[in-house]
C-alpha cells in the first residue's frame, strides 16, 4: 500500500513493463539491473485492491479457497502431526476425531487457507500438554493411545465458538429470501429482508451497500415495476409506498451484482403478500428486461449452501458449464437449477404464483382491392 515510505504498485509498474524492466535503476544504490528475463511471482489476497494498470500487466491465476474435506485431510496429515511432535506430544496418545477438526473449522475459523487451523490445533496442543504436566489428566490414559479429542474436549479447550453456522430459518417468511455470497474467506448465506410501509415513493437501502450492489437493487425494483401484471401485482401499487432493503450484519460491507435475483424474489415477496420458500438459495445478476446474468464463486456458494442445509440452488444458465469442474463431494445432495430469466426462478420460491404471459392481440387483416385499369 501506499505511504510516507513510497508506493510499491508504481515500483512494480515499472519492473513488470517490458519497455522498461531491461534497465530498472535502483533508486539507493543507482544501479541499472537487467530485470528482462526474470519471472516475477506476487500474490494477494483479494484482487480488487490491485491497481488496474499492474493487472494489465500481469497473468492473474485464481485459487480457490480449500473445501472442507480438504482442510481435514490437510488436518490429518500434515498439521496434527506437526503440533504434535511440535509440543512433546505423541501421535499415539493424542487423537484427533474427524468431528472434532470439522467443528473446529467450521466454529473457531474463517478462512479460505488452514491458517487459523494450525493455531486452534496447536493451542489445543498446548492445554493438553498443559494437563500433562499438571497432572490434570491421568498419565495412564495418555499411555494407553486413549487420549481422544472430540467436539466436546474442542468446547472445553477453545471455549465458546467464534463463529456461528447461519442455519436458514425453518419458516416460510414474506419479505425474506435466502442468496448466497462470496467473499474472500469462501462462500456465505446472504439474507435479504424486504418490508413496505407507506411513505414517500422511494427505495431505502441499509447494510452498508456498496455501489453496484444498490444499482442492482435499483434495477430489480424498475423490473418488477414495468412487469407488475405478470406477477398479478396492481401497477398502482407502488405509489405512495416506501420499499426498505436490508441486509443483515450491516458491520460487514457488501458489494457485487450477484444479489439481484434475490433482491428482486424478496421484493415480490413483500408486494404480494406471500411468503417465501425457505429450503431455496438463489444467486444471479438481473438486468432490466429479467435476463439472469452468470456469476462467479460458483464453488464456494454452493459449499455453503451444503453447510446450511440449503436443499435447492438456482443458478443462471450461463454458469451450468461451470458445474463440470466443480467436485462432486460439493454437488452431491443438491439440487442445482438453472434459470434463464427472471421468472424461471418464481415456481421454486412462490408455488402458487401464475405467471400471466403478455398476449397480443392479432392485427386484423386489411382488405386489399385490386383496380382494374383498362
Amino acid at each position: 500500500s501506499m505511504d510516507f515510505r513510497g508506493d510499491p504498485s508504481s515500483a512494480m509498474l515499472e519492473v513488470l513493463d517490458p519497455e522498461q524492466n531491461h534497465s530498472f535503476q535502483d533508486h539507493y544504490i543507482e544501479i541499472d539491473y537487467d530485470l528482462s528475463q526474470v519471472m516475477f511471482i506476487t500474490t494477494a489476497n483479494v484482487r480488487y485492491n490491485i491497481p488496474l494498470p499492474l493487472q494489465d500487466r500481469m497473468e492473474i491465476i485464481e485459487l480457490p479457497g480449500y473445501l472442507e474435506h480438504e482442510k481435514i485431510e490437510i488436518a490429518k496429515r500434515h498439521i496434527v502431526p506437526k503440533q504434535l511432535e511440535a509440543h512433546g506430544l505423541h501421535k499415539k496418545n493424542v487423537v484427533f476425531k474427524d468431528e472434532a477438526i470439522k467443528k473446529i473449522i467450521a466454529e473457531y475459523t474463517r478462512e479460505a487457507g488452514v491458517r487459523n487451523l494450525e493455531r486452534e490445533l496447536a493451542s489445543i496442543c498446548r492445554k493438553i500438554a498443559r494437563d500433562i504436566v499438571m497432572k490434570e489428566s491421568d498419565k495412564k490414559t495418555l499411555k494407553s493411545g486413549h487420549f481422544v479429542v472430540d467436539e466436546s474436549k474442542v468446547e472445553e479447550y477453545l471455549k465458546v465458538p467464534r463463529f456461528r453456522s447461519h442455519k436458514h430459518n425453518k419458516e416460510n417468511r414474506v419479505g425474506s429470501v435466502t442468496g448466497l455470497a462470496w467473499t474472500s474467506v469462501g462462500g456465505e448465506l446472504l439474507t435479504v429482508d424486504v418490508t413496505i410501509m407507506n411513505g414517500s415513493e422511494r427505495l431505502t437501502l441499509t447494510g452498508q451497500l456498496g455501489n453496484v450492489m444498490k444499482e442492482s437493487a435499483q434495477a430489480s425494483l424498475s423490473y418488477l415495476r414495468s412487469n407488475a401484471k405478470k406477477y398479478g401485482v396492481d401497477p398502482h401499487f407502488f405509489k405512495g409506498k416506501e420499499i426498505h432493503i436490508h441486509l443483515p450484519e450491516g458491520a460487514i460491507p457488501k458489494d457485487g451484482p450477484s444479489a439481484g435475483i434475490t433482491m428482486t424474489m424478496a421484493m415480490l415477496s413483500a408486494i404480494s403478500n406471500r411468503a417465501a420458500s425457505n429450503d431455496v438459495a438463489m444467486t444471479g445478476e438481473i438486468t432490466l428486461r429479467g435476463k439472469v446474468l452468470p456469476i462467479g464463486g460458483l464453488t464456494e456458494k454452493l459449499l455453503a449452501a451444503k453447510r446450511n442445509e440449503i436443499t435447492t440452488v438456482l443458478i443462471p444458465g450461463d454458469n451450468e458449464i461451470d458445474l463440470k469442474e466443480i467436485p462432486e463431494q460439493v454437488k452431491s445432495g443438491l439440487k442445482i437449477i438453472t434459470i434463464e430469466k427472471v421468472e424461471d426462478a418464481v415456481p421454486y420460491i412462490f408455488p402458487n404464483i401464475k405467471i400471466k404471459k403478455r398476449t397480443t392481440k392479432p392485427s386484423p387483416k386489411k382488405k386489399t382491392t385490386v383496380k382494374k385499369t383498362k
